[in-house]
């Protein structure tokens, strides 16, 4: 189960890259493939990482690496110059910690924080759906509970992927429903609890402060069951999605990132920077729309299938 699983992630995270690979990734395999490498090729190349979401100080930091490999190469094809690149690019990615890629763990509550419109409800349920898959039990608290839709969608996903809700009425206290939720989960020999949270711009101090709360009730009420904090960003909103990360982690602790939205960017660079400059590991990755469209985060999967490798 374990082969099929880790062979259908790969596809899953292969897939969702195909926009990445025609667009501003694929053009790095098209300057490597012409007949002259020069300098107008690393200029090219510093243009496009920059283009790519990845910023300017960590393209700098990839343009020396590369070229003082390449310096001390015989070979200066394409393809040497390509593989020398995804040799630069693996170490910039954080590998997925044990925890979660050990498909046997059990007890754990996750609470996803992000803005609004990332689709953190969405994301949840995707989390619902991959660990039911591994035969966990699984139960949802609704601590966005200021929008009465966002328990209805919540609920509606519940249905559909086949887990309980646990709600207050509108306006209640978050922290409440998140404690409730915890305990629900111990009542009922649950394996893991996802809290979904409001959406909320990271600059909303006050809305910023309740995500504390939250936290604090959550940890009450868990004890000795592993607390993990992940941050839902959109891969579409490129380095928008870098700062809200930031701030958010300078918040709460935080374990590391829900990259949804993966098969929507032609970019997809912004993996970088969330690794080397916030210093957490992308974790789960959304492929698609449907609740099965979710992959564990793997650097070489992922650095083997951002490039168009046509040279």
């Amino acid at each position: 189960m374990l082969n099929f699983f880790k062979k259908n992630n790969s596809n899953s995270i292969r897939n969702a890259l195909t926009r990445t690979q025609n667009s501003m990734f694929g053009q790095i395999s098209q300057i490597f493939g012409a007949n002259k490498i020069d300098d107008d090729t690393y200029e090219e190349l510093q243009d496009i990482l920059i283009s790519s979401d990845l910023g300017t100080s960590i393209t700098e930091m990839i343009m020396l690496d590369l070229e003082s490999r390449i310096e001390h190469a015989k070979d200066f094809s394409g393809t040497v110059l390509l593989n020398t690149l995804k040799d630069v690019l693996k170490p910039l990615l954080i590998d997925v910690p044990e925890f979660w890629a050990d498909l046997e763990n059990k007890k754990t509550i996750v609470i996803i924080l992000g803005v609004n419109g990332v689709g953190k409800t969405t994301s949840l349920s995707k989390l619902a759906n991959f660990y039911k898959t591994q035969d966990k039990t699984v139960i949802a608290g609704a601590a966005d509970t200021f929008r009465p839709a966002a328990v209805e969608q919540l609920k509606v996903w519940g249905s559909n992927v086949g887990f309980d809700v646990i709600s207050h009425q509108q306006g209640a206290d978050p922290g409440s429903v998140a404690f409730d939720t915890v305990n629900a989960a111990k009542a009922r020999n649950i394996d893991v609890a996802l809290i979904d949270t409001a959406g909320r711009l990271h600059s909303e101090s006050n809305l910023m402060n309740e995500l504390v709360k939250i936290h604090k009730a959550t940890l009450k009420a868990a004890e000795k069951i592993p607390v993990k904090v992940l941050i839902n960003i959109d891969a579409t909103t490129g380095q928008n999605g870098l700062k809200q990360a930031q701030i958010f982690n300078k918040q709460i602790p935080c374990d590391g990132i829900f990259l949804s939205k993966l098969d929507g960017t032609a970019k997809g660079g912004i993996a970088f920077p969330i690794s080397q400059e916030i210093g957490l590991p992308i974790i789960f990755v959304g492929t698609g729309e449907s609740a099965s469209d979710l992959a564990l985060f793997d650097r070489n999967t992922f650095i083997e299938n951002i490039f168009n490798q046509q040279i």
